[in-house]
């Protein structure tokens, strides 16, 4: 039971703004030359969790047209991940997961933060 925790990694799906970068309203972030502000501890708790293996899959409600542009904003603050999903609107998002018939715990979790308070302290 516990074995499987350990062996297999980690799916962390992010929000990016207001979460990983400061959050700005759509048509600002949209800019050709808007640079994103990181909130504190974004690379370092990013890093950390690249380093366990974790699989980082940032979320976004920004149009997929935006591909491009949200990339470089991203890379140009060192904002690492393995996937990014678009378009995903701003309202409730919910996780369904189903639970191991070998396990006797939940496959997935869920962390609500206050708006800009950033990554820094979440412990996974």
């Amino acid at each position: 039971m516990s074995e499987y925790k350990e062996v297999r990694p980690k799916t962390i799906f992010m929000d990016i703004d207001g979460t990983l970068v400061q959050h700005v309203s759509p048509f600002e972030s949209a800019k050709r030359n808007h640079k994103m502000e990181l909130l504190p501890g974004t690379i370092e708790k990013l890093e950390e969790w690249d380093m366990k293996g974790y699989i980082l899959i940032l979320t976004t409600g920004r149009k997929e047209s935006c591909r491009k542009e949200l990339e470089k904003q991203l890379s140009d603050v060192g904002i690492m991940y393995d996937q990014l999903v678009m378009g995903i609107c701003g309202g409730i998002r919910v996780l369904i997961n189903d639970r191991k018939p070998y396990g006797d715990f939940n496959t997935a979790v869920s962390i609500n933060l206050d708006r800009n308070q950033g990554i820094e302290n979440i412990k996974i």
